[in-house]
């Protein structure tokens, strides 16, 4: 039994069936049907106006969408253990042609408004320090805790205070909102996030995942984007089997079904676990303390995950399983704290 990432899950059939129905002739690049149908498709999805579009990857996502919040000379507000910061070799300032990271600490890798607030206070106002002009929070986090609504409109009160463009990270968005119940409006455009990286390869995609756009700028900065995909090589000339897969995801709520399934196995991990947990499981991520020799004994068994620095490892469940499909390494990880 494979916990290593949800990247290296199967594709879920539904989607497969979505590319197969695109394996015909239609436009390229993205003047296909599959592509044109994104906006009204995520419009009805978050109950507004959406400009989306397709991008090869998550990092693609994230620093096509900061490119078009912050200029080279700004600063980007992030956790300091957000995936643009540890995990992207750099792209975001590469894609803004050189601007800076400016990371926080944070509980469970969230960010809070006090420290962002007095964090954006102490920065002077003249030419010689890079002003803030984005802020970029992830959910769920690296930790796997989830922003509630009211977390990310209180950030999103800060960011528009300081004027700054707010991005959220949403490889594992689906896995919030499931956990949280809330429609996904509340916890992005009505908390005022102005640009999402909505994840589809971790939830059963092949690859590809959505850039969405809200607010009065969301066809302005769209059609910047388009621009920033076609110059760093993310443009597909056979875009609709992207589209094409993100258009199953959404529809009839597929994204949500598969992010439930693996919540409910992530669930049914964290009950065996127990205290050895060390943070609150909110999403398909599992961090608990583990001994190299109790590491051992679980590979021993057949199963697999990653080493989380020393005395701890990450699980992480994905949408082919459930709480009756993870039993077994349940039962496993529960035989460690037998007497």
């Amino acid at each position: 039994m494979h916990l290593f990432s949800d990247n290296a899950t199967p594709v879920c059939p539904a989607v497969l069936a979505a590319m197969l129905a695109a394996d015909r002739a239609d436009h390229g690049y993205d003047g296909d049907a599959w592509s044109a149908r994104l906006d009204a498709a995520f419009s009805a999805l978050f109950d507004a106006p959406v400009s989306a579009l397709w991008v090869a990857s998550g990092t693609a996502a994230n620093s096509i969408a900061l490119a078009t919040l912050c200029p080279p000379y700004g600063a980007i507000v992030a956790h300091e253990e957000a995936h643009i910061a540890t995990d992207e070799c750099g792209a975001p300032g590469f894609f803004t042609h050189g601007a800076t990271l400016m990371t926080l600490p944070g509980d469970g890798a969230k960010l809070h408004p006090e420290r962002l607030r007095e964090r954006l206070k102490a920065i002077r106002p003249d030419i010689h320090q890079s002003p803030a002009r984005a802020l970029s929070i992830t959910n769920a986090t690296e930790y796997g805790r989830a922003y509630t609504p009211d977390e990310v409109a209180a950030l999103g009160d800060v960011a528009k205070a300081h004027g700054l463009g707010f991005h959220m990270d949403g490889a594992r968005f689906a896995n919030a909102v499931a956990h949280m119940g809330c429609a996904p409006a509340d916890v992005t455009w009505r908390a005022g996030v102005d640009a999402l990286s909505f994840g589809c390869v971790k939830n059963g995609g092949m690859v590809g995942e959505a850039l969405l756009f809200f607010g009065p700028q969301a066809e302005a900065r769209a059609a910047e984007a388009k621009r920033w995909r076609k110059r760093s090589g993310h443009l597909f000339s056979k875009g609709r089997y992207l589209a094409a897969q993100i258009g199953a995801m959404i529809e009839d709520d597929l994204w949500l079904r598969n992010a439930r399934a693996a919540n409910a196995a992530a669930q049914a991990l964290a009950l065996a676990a127990g205290d050895r947990l060390l943070h609150p499981v909110e999403a398909n991520e599992l961090f608990v303390r583990l001994s190299a020799a109790e590491a051992a004994a679980l590979r021993a068994q057949g199963f697999d995950f990653y080493d989380w620095g020393e005395g701890a490892a990450r699980f992480v469940t994905n949408w082919s399983q459930d709480a009756d499909s993870v039993a077994p390494f349940a039962a496993a990880l529960g035989a460690l704290n037998a007497p």
